[in-house]
């Protein structure tokens, strides 16, 4: 199968795969909607619009909604502005940002969404800019550049911005050399332009200005309005779960009109988002030293086909899981039946026994489901291990096959098992673009071709571990010395064992 020309295969993050469109040999045919969420500061408002109004992108295939996020008082549409220009005023159920760019879009009838915040001024090819990445593949998170710049009311009219913008003369609004970058750029410059893969560089498109096919936002579902704060990080995680591509876009550029929050209070800014993010997005970086416990969005998937195998074979496998330093799962053990009877004929036949025990053993445990089916694959996790059978785990099996898809970087890792198929330890991110840009064909395949595939060895243990069906030495020991010494040898022997 041919790739379709809006998608190509771009191996992890590598874009420089792609060839888009330059300004002087293309034909722009993709429509874009530029949401801009708006609370308050109708000044800013009008400077945004107004250099929306210079843009060279063609007038017929962009348009302009403004969510206006139940300002008071209300926002209102300058003369000075793009001429297919709509604003929206969000309904009561919600507030805050992501509401409101999740209205916007359900009002935006562009094939492409750019996000654009209320206190931007976008220089003149800013948006042609970005769309010219969209023409080229359709699964791209296009990152707008920007600077920040001190904030003074009236020092510029959106008259003088527009004169300015249209002129090509938008980076002399300001002095460059006074106004500040973006934490971002850093990332950009250490990761090659973002073309060496970290599964950490979703982290750079966050607000502002960024854009990407309207589809791929519905494909993700949108912002989550759960979080008032950090919504964009959460959504740039699920993006790269989705496997879209960042590209950051530095040919143009657009000013920042004041100095975010972020940059002010840095440290109360973090702390006041942090428990949000590390709940949903696994690959944060406090999760890796946080106390072990249960998050909303668990680290990795096990699922384990059960089959007619007894819950000491089950136990064998989750318990070097569930007691040690691999919690960070979610497990779902599939029976491929009914749920057992507990009526009084199958318990006195035995029918069902050891699925009886299975989720007798498992019935407190949070991290662990039982299903009849196998459940599609999470999009929000980011690994997802596969077991055909319940087969012992070594302790620390789970990071071992974690550092060997970390070290290779790669999208599929195959684990050698014992006397059956081998297990699967999946990466949704490189799963999810297969999907989406070889639909039909054979996604191993597809994957490794794009993201690599490659063995581990060593997740199975030779025998089961200490579990409650195989007690470890201690309990072995424990036990020769009740039935040889007496109590107060016994007292004396711990005696000497504290010592």
């Amino acid at each position: 199968m041919n790739d379709s020309p809006k998608r190509p295969r771009i191996v992890r993050n590598d874009y420089r795969a792609l060839h888009p469109p330059t300004a002087t040999d293309w034909q722009p045919s993709l429509a874009v909607t530029v949401v801009i969420p708006a609370y308050g500061n109708q000044e800013k408002l009008d400077l945004t619009l107004a250099a929306l109004a210079a843009q060279t992108y063609p007038t017929e295939l962009m348009e302009v909604v403004v969510v206006d996020d139940s300002s008071s008082p209300a926002l209102r549409l300058p003369e000075l502005r793009p001429e297919h220009t709509r604003l929206v005023v969000t309904t009561q159920e919600s507030w805050g940002s992501a509401h409101a760019v999740n209205t916007g879009v359900d009002h935006a009838e562009g094939q492409v969404i750019l996000r654009l915040d209320s206190d931007m001024v976008a220089w003149r090819d800013h948006v042609e800019a970005q769309m010219r990445w969209h023409h080229a593949a359709d699964y791209l998170a296009v990152l707008g550049h920007k600077r920040f710049v001190e904030w003074q009311d009236g020092a510029r009219t959106p008259e003088q911005v527009y004169e300015k913008i249209v002129c090509g003369e938008g980076h002399s609004l300001y002095e460059i050399e006074s106004s500040r970058p973006h934490w971002i750029e850093t990332v950009i410059d250490d990761t090659d332009g973002l073309t060496v893969h970290n599964p950490g560089i979703y982290r750079v498109f966050i607000g502002a200005t960024g854009s990407l096919h309207r589809d791929l936002f519905k494909t993700v579902g949108g912002l989550s309005t759960d979080l008032r704060l950090g919504s964009d990080s959460e959504f740039a995680y699920r993006l790269a779960q989705a496997g879209a591509v960042f590209v950051p876009e530095q040919t143009s550029s657009s000013w920042h009109l004041g100095i975010p929050q972020m940059q002010q209070k840095e440290a109360e800014g973090r702390a006041q988002r942090l428990p949000y993010i590390a709940q949903r997005v696994p690959l944060h970086g406090m999760r890796r030293t946080a106390p072990l416990r249960a998050w909303r969005v668990p680290h990795v998937d096990i699922v384990i086909d059960v089959g007619d195998h007894t819950v000491a074979d089950v136990d064998a496998a989750l318990a070097p899981v569930l007691a040690g330093t691999d919690s960070d799962v979610r497990i779902t053990l599939v029976t491929g039946q009914a749920p057992p009877r507990h009526d009084r004929e199958a318990i006195l036949s035995g029918e069902g026994a050891q699925l009886r025990l299975i989720e007798e053993m498992y019935d407190t445990e949070s991290r662990v489901r039982i299903t009849t089916d196998e459940p599609e694959a999470d999009p929000a996790v980011p690994f997802r291990l596969v077991l055909p059978k319940p087969v012992p785990l070594r302790p620390g099996s789970i990071t071992g096959i974690l550092a060997t898809a970390g070290r290779e970087d790669a999208g599929l890792v195959l684990a050698e098992l014992p006397g059956s198929a081998p297990a699967r330890f999946e990466r949704t991110a490189a799963f999810s673009r297969a999907r989406h840009i070889a639909p039909g064909e054979d996604l191993d395949r597809v994957v490794a071709g794009i993201w690599g595939a490659v063995t581990h060895k060593g997740l199975a243990a030779p025998e089961p571990g200490n579990t409650a069906f195989t007690p470890n030495r201690a309990g072995a020991a424990r036990r020769l010395a009740r039935r040889f010494l007496n109590a107060r040898q016994r007292a004396r022997l711990r005696s000497l064992l504290r010592r």
